[in-house]
C-alpha cells in the first residue's frame, strides 16, 4: 500500500527534521509537510529533511490538513493510506508500522493513536488536555455510539474513506470532526497505543491559556454541530 505522511507544522524548525528522519521511510510513498504561516526556519529545514513542502499561510490546524488533501487529490499516484503526525516530536514517528497495522492486515478503514492506552512521559499533556480527551470521548460515546479513548494527532486512515469524510473544520475541530464523521458513516475503526514525550517548543494550544479554551469550545461546537 502507498503511504503517504502529513505533517502540519508552524515554528517547528527545531523538531520537524526529527520526525521526517524517523518516520520508517521503506513503509512510507512521501513525507508532506505543510508549512502553517511559520515565521522561522521550518520550510528549509523540513526540505533538506528531505520533505516535500507545501505553504498554507492561512493560520489554523485543519486548513493545513486540508491544504495537504489537496495536494493528495492533485497526484496522478495512488494514495492509499494517509498519516497524521504533529511536527513538534511529541509522537514517536517509529510507531507508524504499529499505527497502521490494523489497516493493512485486518482492514479496518481508520486507527487513531491512543495516548491515553500507551505511556506518557510525565508532563506531556496538560490536565485541560487530559480532560478535554476524557469529556470529548465521552460524549462521542454517548452520541455517536463510538468509544475512543482519545483524540490523538496521530492517525491513520484510508485514503478513500478520508475523502468520503468531506472535512471541513479549519482549526480546533479537525480531529474530532473525523472521528464523529467517521462513526457516522459505518467505518470500522480502533485504537492502538503511542507513547507520548514532551513536545520540543511551546504549544499553539495548551500552551496558552486562549489556545486551551479555543481549542476546548470548538471541540464542543463540532461534537454538537453534527448530531
Amino acid at each position: 500500500m502507498n503511504i503517504r505522511v502529513i505533517i502540519p507544522a508552524f515554528n517547528e524548525e527545531k523538531s520537524i527534521a526529527l520526525v521526517v528522519r524517523d518516520i520508517p521511510k521503506p513503509m512510507v510513498k512521501e513525507v508532506i509537510v505543510v508549512n502553517n504561516a511559520s515565521t522561522d526556519n521550518t520550510v528549509e529545514v523540513a526540505r533538506q529533511a528531505g520533505a516535500t513542502v507545501l505553504n498554507e499561510m492561512t493560520p489554523g490546524y485543519g486548513n493545513a490538513c486540508l491544504k495537504g488533501l489537496e495536494y493528495l487529490k492533485g497526484l496522478n499516484d495512488t494514495t492509499d493510506i494517509v498519516v497524521f503526525i504533529d511536527g513538534d516530536y511529541s509522537d514517536y514517528p517509529t510507531q507508524l508500522p504499529e499505527l497502521v497495522h490494523p489497516i493493512i492486515e485486518d482492514n479496518f478503514d481508520m486507527v487513531i493513536g491512543s495516548r491515553a492506552l500507551g505511556t506518557r512521559e510525565s508532563g506531556s499533556m496538560t490536565f485541560p488536555q487530559v480532560f478535554g480527551n476524557w469529556l470529548a470521548t465521552t460524549l462521542l460515546r454517548w452520541f455517536y455510539g463510538v468509544r475512543f479513548t482519545d483524540l490523538g494527532p496521530f492517525r491513520a486512515i484510508k485514503y478513500k474513506r478520508l475523502m468520503a469524510l468531506n472535512m471541513t473544520d479549519r482549526n480546533y475541530g479537525w480531529t474530532v470532526e473525523m472521528q464523529l464523521k467517521a462513526a457516522q458513516q459505518g467505518l470500522r475503526c480502533t485504537e492502538v497505543p503511542v507513547n507520548y514525550k514532551r513536545r520540543i517548543g511551546v504549544s499553539k494550544v495548551s500552551g496558552t491559556v486562549k489556545g486551551t479554551v479555543m481549542a476546548g469550545y470548538k471541540i464542543l461546537y463540532t461534537i454538537f454541530k453534527y448530531l
